[in-house]
This record gives C-alpha cells, structure tokens and sequence, in this order.
C-alpha cells in the first residue's frame, strides 16, 4: 500500500513555551516524536514532510497547500485551546487526507476524565470512584466517598497537573486547597478520584484493522519510593530528568503477574479501547489493589511515541520494529479514509471439489507464514516481505494492488497466492507469492490455486503473466510445476539471490477476456 502514498505531512503542534500551567517540558516533547517518525519515513522511503502549527485555524491551509495523501497526526494540544487539537483527524477527512491515529470521536472521548470513566462504567469495566469539581465551585463532602483520593485535572495528558501533592488521604482542607489550586492554575474542572493504592501498569494496545494486539505489559517500579512519596506517575516522573521521580521509575517489561491476572488485563484493555472508540494506537493505564484486581484509570488515545517513552518500549518488547510500527499508522491511515473503501463486496468464494478458494483474512496470517516457513524454501528476510504483503493485501482488500487467496477446507488455509499488476505496465502481472504447507501437497492445490489467480488476471485485461523464482537445486520441483503450466523460462541471472543462487524469470502470455 505504500506506492500509493504521494507523501507524509507530519503536523505537530509548535512548542510555544506557554502551555497552560507551565508545562513546558511536555509541550517541548512532541519535537522527538516528530524526529523520529521523519527517520522511520526515510527508512521506509516514503517522502516527508513536517509541519509545525499553533491553532485549529492553521490546519485547513496547512491541509489545503499540501501535495501528501497521508497526515501523520502528532498534534497533542494548542496553549490557548488544548482540545481543539482532537478536531485535526476529521479535518484530514473532510479534505481527503489520511490521517494516522485515533478518530476525533475517540479522542475526545477519552481527553475527557470524567466522560469517558462514565463509558467505562457503563461498560462494566473497573474504574476508580470520582466526583467532578467545577471551577468556582466548592466540594460537597456528601458527595465524596472515602479516601484516599487523588487530584488531577478532567481534560489534559502528559501527567500534567499530578505531582507528589496530588494524593490527599482524607476529605478537609488540604483536599479543599488541592482542587482550589488546579482550578487557579489550570482554569478546568478537576476529578477527585479514589486513590488505589498498590501496583500500577501502562498496557499499550496495536490495532490491525478490527484486531487488538496487546503489547508486553510494563509495570511502573516503586521499589526506591519511602512511605512518604505517593507511588504514581506524576509530571516530575514524565518529564523532569533531574527529579528523583524520573530516576527512579523504571519499567518492568513484561511485568511480573499471575497468569490470570494477566489476561484479565489484557481483556480489559482491549475493552476499555472498545468501548472509547479508539481503535489504532493507544494506552491503557491500570492500577492494582493489594488484592491485585485491576482498575481502569484511563485510555490514552494519543499516548507519547518517542523513541524513550512506553509504548516505544513495548514495542521493543515485542519485536516489533519502530519503522513497522510506523507502517502500519500509515496503512491504517490508508484503510480508515472513507474513498479508499471499496462499496463492492468481495467476490463469494469459489469452490473446486471439496476446495474452496477465498480472498485472504487477517486471521490467516499465522498459518500462511507458519507454511511458508515450514517448506524450508524461504530464507527469514524472504519471510518478512511475505507478512508484509499479506497485511497489505488485507488493509487494502480486493480494490488494492495485491490480490492474495488461500486454499481452504473446513476453513483450514492450506496453500496462499498473491499476484498483483507489474507497475509501469500496461497488461503485466506478477505473480508474487504461492505456497502449498508441506503436508498438503501433492493433491493439486497449487494448480487449483494458479488457475485462479491467472482466471482473476485474464477477467481483469491481463496479457502477460511474469514469475521470479531461486535456480537453485532444491527448487526444481518448482521449476517443473511452472513448467508443466504452461510458463516459459524467459531468462535466469546468475548469482542474483546469493553466490550461487540465481534469480529465474518464467513467463506465460494470457488470452484477455473482455469483462472486467
């Protein structure tokens, strides 16, 4: 999917040294995530572009004047308006630009403390008890439930607004002056929430189209905090280096839990993400009483990716590359733009005896790597390309430049083959990928599935079919299958793939049908 991107504008909000509050260290810290996607773009060689912007006013010109298809969105806040910046995704809309991370209906969702706990609730997933505290209005205590509480602002991320002076253990003045003082700095209302003391836990959570991938859990290390210092995440922790509280909080990946208390985090993160609307990027923040039962503080539907932060981290954790990380924003970009969806459904599947054929899911993906790796055919960077290819086949689905299908039975991929238009072409196609898993073949799987795919280029005005495949020895039963087909070895270059191991380029010239 990444040939049909004309280019990356990345938009960041400009650090202006006057973010509300004074919190400038956060404001500053967008700088490295812009840096960072810039590298990832080049390494990907997608052309980019950064954009710095200071209001919602900027963005349509900045949209208006820019040649790139895909906006990778990094603006966290405004100083004179910090919500505004969660309208930015349905402006790439309305221009007809993709837009990476979450929809503006998810962002201002979960911006929202207070709103989104309600979601959350109404869900039946776990949260902390809260009340929220309008400025200029006072705390009525019967409304209040029993400390210890914590204090921090409705509408901002970052950790701003929360430091050690946040947990106040019980109702009276000091709860009084905390919540007067947040409302002087920050002019927003204020959630007092339960302070659940224990065990606390970040879970950043990767969609794939409508999957979750839940990423190595991190657990935040208090072990260096006396019993005086509140063990939360709070400004100084984030963003202050020179702070005992960003010493001494270190992640813990993957953090160290029972079984079942594993997954029933897992299972709440994807939920909370569920529920919120977010479905591409996001952090789950949870904390655990003495009991270890798990408490939903808040999704982050905009979390911090640089390099040094958490969701980079659990990534690494992962395996996961920061460039395919990066990838796949951009493919979910690609795939949420409205005019990219095709309005056709997909083709029914076709069946052949007791064989059916159908378009490839994102559910195969395992068991079609799991059989091309099984062959032994393929070196592990040969590998890599394939999963790529199969995930832009399904983001794309059948309007894309792959066209990728499984051989199945009860459902059971046991072969794949992907072929797709040769660029620069008028009537050429590849045929990229075929694989049968070693304990089906022999019953003419590989046949059924490359008469199907050269029926798709023929129907689609295809006049020429072009194979490339390894010379080498243990690919002549490869070699006699094309040959047996139809296909006729055009050329073959020596020492192409590695010493000894040259590249065969096989041809068969087709008959266009005249439907398409």
């Amino acid at each position: 999917m990444l040939d049909i991107i004309k280019g990356v504008l990345i938009l960041y909000n400009r650090p202006t040294g006057q973010a509300a509050g004074g919190f400038a260290e956060s404001e500053a810290g967008v700088l490295e995530e812009v840096a960072a996607v810039t590298k990832a773009c080049a390494k990907l060689h997608v052309p980019v572009r950064s954009v710095g912007v200071d209001n919602l006013q900027h963005i349509p010109d900045a949209l208006a004047c820019a040649g790139e298809n895909v906006v990778f969105n990094l603006v966290e806040g405004f100083p004179e308006n910090p919500e505004q910046a969660n309208w930015i995704p349905a402006l790439c809309t309305a221009m007809g630009k993709a837009c990476t991370g979450n929809s503006t209906a998810g962002l201002l969702l979960s911006l929202d403390k207070w709103k989104s706990k309600a979601v959350l609730r109404a869900a039946d997933i776990p949260c902390p008890r809260a009340i929220r505290v309008s400025p200029n209005h006072l705390i009525h205590e019967a409304d209040l439930f029993p400390g210890p509480y914590i204090v921090k602002p409705v509408g901002t991320d970052a950790s701003e607004g929360i430091d050690r002076d946040s947990v106040i253990p019980t109702a009276g003045k000091a709860l009084q002056q905390r919540v007067r003082h947040l409302h002087q700095t920050l002019g927003k209302p204020v959630l007092i929430e339960q302070y659940i003391e224990g065990r606390e836990l970040n879970v950043s959570v990767l969609w794939r189209h409508d999957e979750a991938q839940v990423l190595p859990l991190a657990e935040i290390d208090f072990s260096a905090f006396t019993p005086d210092r509140p063990r939360i995440v709070g400004y100084e922790a984030k963003w202050l280096e020179d702070s005992f509280e960003y010493r001494h909080t270190p992640r813990i990946i993957p953090a160290p839990l029972p079984v079942l208390v594993e997954s029933r985090v897992r299972e709440l993160a994807v939920a909370s993400c569920r529920a919120l609307g977010c479905l591409d990027y996001c952090r789950v923040d949870f904390r655990l009483d003495a009991e270890l039962s798990p408490y939903v503080l808040e999704v982050n539907a905009n979390p911090d990716i640089s390099p040094d932060a958490g969701f980079a981290a659990a990534l690494a954790a992962r395996d996961i590359g920061y460039h395919e990380f990066i990838r796949l924003c951009l493919y979910n970009a690609l795939e949420h733009l409205p005019r990219l969806k095709s309005p056709i459904a997909p083709p029914p599947p076709v069946s052949v005896g007791d064989i059916t054929i159908r378009r490839s899911q994102s559910g195969d993906r395992e068991t079609v790597l799991s059989a091309l790796t099984r062959t032994d055919l393929f070196r592990p960077n040969e590998l890599t390309i394939a999963c790529e290819v199969l995930d832009e086949a399904h983001a794309t689905g059948p309007q894309g430049h792959y066209q990728s299908w499984v051989a199945c039975q009860n459902d059971e991929a046991m072969g794949w083959i992907c072929c797709g238009p040769t660029p620069c072409t008028v009537s050429t196609w590849d045929i990229y990928w075929i694989g049968v898993a070693p304990e089906h073949q022999g019953r003419g799987l590989g046949r059924i599935l490359m008469e199907h795919a050269e029926h798709h280029i023929e129907t689609h005005g295809g006049h020429r079919v072009v194979i490339e495949t390894s010379g080498r020895s243990d690919y002549h039963n490869t070699q006699a299958f094309y040959r047996g087909l139809g296909y006729i070895l055009e050329a073959e270059v020596v020492d192409f793939y590695d010493h000894g191991d040259p590249k065969q380029i096989w041809t068969k010239t087709m008959t266009p049908s005249s439907s398409i």
